[in-house]
């Protein structure tokens, strides 16, 4: 659950039986919520936590703005130049020239970026797992994001998978604010204001509900809300 800011926190509890109780949860909010999550079954989110927030912001710059296969693409011949390391530390990818880099399929902003994360994890900015664990949310958000070209939305998706926070809504998400309008079915998507502000409801179970969202339907009818 989310914290106040600099407070200690522990990591969020997403054991099956939390899942449990967060369907039950969301499905009690309205008919709306109850249908969708009949209709998509158990969540079954799937995080990442092996991971050092490092690998996760690389590997989210790596994807951002673009379709999965071209971002599996880049990641995969970078992930080539080094070998059989799983990936590649810090100092390895702060060492690599932007030329190479660029060979891989990255922009030149995506590049100062990388390299920017890099030295930030190498200077302690970037937290080892170890230590994030006992950063509030918001500190984290904070923190990360005063690094160029790493967003709300790329330091939340860490929280997410990496970190496996129970209670975050990424509210700059289009396909959750689109999943809340299909929900609904709404006429105009809600701003990231207002999905911010109508998923305080959905506290503290924030995730599992972006999880839900992320499901709907381009066609209602489908899920059977309309």
């Amino acid at each position: 659950m989310t914290s106040l800011p600099g407070s200690a926190m522990i990591a969020a509890d997403i054991s099956e039986n939390a899942y449990r109780n967060a369907e039950k949860f969301l499905s009690g909010l309205d008919p709306d919520w109850a249908r969708h999550i009949a209709h998509i079954g158990p969540c079954r989110h799937a995080s990442k936590p092996a991971r050092e927030p490092y690998e996760a912001l690389v590997r989210a710059i790596a994807y951002q703005q673009l379709h999965a296969r071209a971002g599996d693409a880049i990641l995969a011949r970078m992930l080539a130049l080094f070998g059989d390391t799983a990936f590649p530390t810090a100092r390895q990818l702060l060492d690599t020239p932007a030329d190479i880099l660029r060979g891989c399929g990255f922009s030149a902003s995506k590049i100062a970026t990388i390299h920017g994360i890099a030295q930030a994890a190498l200077d302690g900015t970037v937290p080892l797992r170890a230590e994030a664990l006992a950063i509030s949310d918001h500190a984290l958000i904070e923190r990360l994001t005063s690094l160029r070209g790493v967003g709300r939305w790329t330091v939340e998706m860490l929280l997410i998978y990496t970190l496996e926070r129970s209670d975050i809504l990424p509210a700059d998400d289009f396909g959750v604010r689109e999943g809340y309008r299909r929900l609904k079915n709404l006429e105009q998507t809600p701003t990231k204001k207002q999905i911010g502000d109508i998923g305080l409801a959905w506290s503290p179970y924030r995730t599992v509900a972006a999880w839900y969202l992320w499901r709907l339907p381009k066609n209602p009818a489908a899920n059977g809300t309309v």
